[in-house]
């Protein structure tokens, strides 16, 4: 004769219920997150290998973000070289129209202005520090406001103050570019002939107004090479700026593309298969409905009710 135990007939169906409530869970929480699992631990013999995926992307990423703020930089330093280089075309523009017409009239406020810019661009900022003050950051590295400061100097030098010491950049793991420039080296030749076009003005063949003499057009016809000779000097350190820009543009796109590759990697061990993972939520839900009927069933199977 079969002995049949209502209780374990109970807890049997109540331990489907649970299985079949706990895949649901499962299955429901994949679909949600479209992801494998919630942990490493839920990953199994994969999780090794998704730990070092992580760990490389963001390195990368990290990379990608110190390239992009060097690209930043890259900008502004040439944006500043080129009013370096606009502020010597200008005043050579100057000085070549008083000479055609002979005549000096508003040639020195001109300069003047043009001074101002090349001031203002060897003192530029980038995320409020200079760039071009080296590592003394916190003050501008050239001195003289105005003209009149620039000719009461003993020398150019003096009024530079920037250290020697060009910004370095680490763009990835392997590569650290320098990616600074100077003032002094900049500017320093400039500034010398604008002290020399204020100390002349201030001289006895000055002022530099009405009528040229032959001191002056002879004084000016001399600065026309020299503006030029310094233009083409800042134009060299512009396209080396280039260069650097597109080098660090090259670099992050490299970056970005193993940053990419890392990712779909990580997805591919990471993301459920969304079909997949529906299809195990309707099992499961079946399962569940099933175990619970079982359950509601098991109610009118007791021994008490076949006696009844």
């Amino acid at each position: 004769m079969t002995r049949v135990a209502t209780a374990d007939n109970w807890n049997s169906a109540l331990l489907d219920l649970m299985g079949a409530q706990r895949r649901q869970f499962d299955a429901q929480r994949q679909v949600s997150d479209q992801r494998v699992a919630v942990d490493l631990k839920g990953f199994g013999r994969t999780s090794e290998t998704l730990t070092a995926f992580n760990t490389a992307k963001a390195r990368l990423d990290g990379h990608v973000e110190t390239n992009k703020s060097v690209a930043q930089r890259l900008e502004t330093q040439n944006l500043a070289l080129e009013r370096v280089a606009d502020a010597a075309v200008g005043a050579r523009q100057q000085i070549a129209d008083a000479l055609a017409v002979d005549r000096a009239e508003g040639m020195m406020q001109g300069i003047r202005n043009w001074y101002l810019q090349f001031q203002d661009a060897l003192n530029a900022k980038h995320q409020g520090r200079y760039l071009f003050a080296g590592a003394r950051v916190d003050q501008p590295p050239f001195q003289a406001e105005t003209m009149a400061e620039l000719a009461a100097s003993p020398t150019v030098d003096e009024l530079f103050v920037n250290d020697d010491l060009k910004a370095a950049s680490r763009l990835d793991d392997a590569t650290t570019v320098e990616t600074g420039f100077l003032a002094n080296e900049i500017g320093r030749d400039l500034a010398e002939i604008f002290r020399d076009i204020q100390n002349f003005e201030n001289g006895p063949n000055g002022p530099l107004t009405g009528k040229l003499t032959d001191a002056q057009r002879t004084f000016l016809e001399g600065l026309l090479s020299r503006f030029e000779t310094q233009h083409d000097r800042v134009l060299e350190s512009v396209a080396r700026n280039g260069a650097l820009q597109k080098r660090v543009e090259t670099n992050m796109d490299s970056l970005t593309a193993q940053s990419n590759s890392l990712e779909t990697l990580i997805g591919e061990k990471a993301e459920v298969d969304m079909a997949e993972a529906i299809t195990r939520l309707q099992q499961a839900q079946v399962a569940v409905q099933a175990s619970a009927q079982i359950l509601s069933q098991l109610k009118n199977t007791t021994l008490l009710d076949l006696l009844r």
